[in-house]
């Protein structure tokens, strides 16, 4: 009855487009917006889970053919074009992120859908990828995390915030290129808690992944804790 009163006084809008949605909606994002997300189907890169424009040479991209990856597989849910305006999707990431808006996490499980590219049984932890404290500071939360705990809620297994953590403040990615990147956040993460990750199999959550240097230097340090493997899980790969 409260969540009725308060859709009733201050009609809930949808993130995606900005239209009106029904006060008696339990969604956060309304159907034109989800129907919209652009989502990544094969063919894909079999290793960092890219777009591919047609099946073939071994099913990888090209930058898994030219240099191995510290994380076993990693998948995304939709394409992410950073430098468009445009897009339901991309228009929910940027207001969580820099609108500083914590409740449209949400919205954002809402466009993973109903099923995830990782099945139940397979992992054993959810990581998110963590943001430095002054970081963290000035958004209040770290927006990985909120998504993480979704994931970790469908696959039925826990969330540990505290087992990876960021130790250098490190520039926005924006604008790199995979080179550059990997210099960007080389040691910039450490397992502040091994014996939470040792000998088990985590899947590392982020919001949106590039080229997946965050994603390779997060799996190095904790595989050299003691880590069985990494996975990856990002909402977004940004193209």
């Amino acid at each position: 009855m409260l969540n009725a009163l308060l859709n009733f006084v201050y009609p809930p809008s949808c993130p995606g487009c900005g239209a009106r949605l029904p006060i008696e909606s339990d969604h956060r994002v309304c159907a034109a917006c989800i129907a919209s997300i652009d989502r990544i189907l094969p063919p894909f890169c079999s290793i960092c889970g890219e777009p591919l424009r047609s099946a073939g040479s071994g099913d990888l991209c090209i930058r898994c053919r030219s240099a191995p990856r510290r994380f076993r597989i990693a998948r995304s849910i939709a394409r992410y074009d950073s430098s468009s305006e445009t897009g339901a999707l991309g228009a929910i990431i940027r207001h969580h992120k820099y609108g500083l808006d914590q409740s449209l996490a949400r919205a954002l499980a809402e466009c993973i859908g109903r099923t995830l590219p990782f099945e139940r049984g397979h992992h054993d932890l959810v990581a998110p990828v963590p943001l430095h404290r002054t970081r963290l500071r000035w958004r209040g939360f770290n927006q990985a995390a909120l998504l993480g705990m979704e994931v970790a809620r469908r696959l039925e297994i826990e969330c540990d915030t505290t087992c990876l953590e960021r130790v250098r403040a490190t520039p926005p990615q924006t604008a790199r290129d995979h080179n550059s990147r990997r210099r960007n956040v080389r040691r910039a993460f450490r397992v502040a808690h091994p014996d939470k990750i040792r000998g088990r199999s985590v899947l590392l959550v982020d919001d949106v992944m590039t080229t997946g240097a965050t994603a390779d230097e997060c799996a190095d340090v904790m595989l050299a804790a003691g880590a069985v493997a990494v996975d990856v899980f990002t909402l977004a790969r940004a193209l």
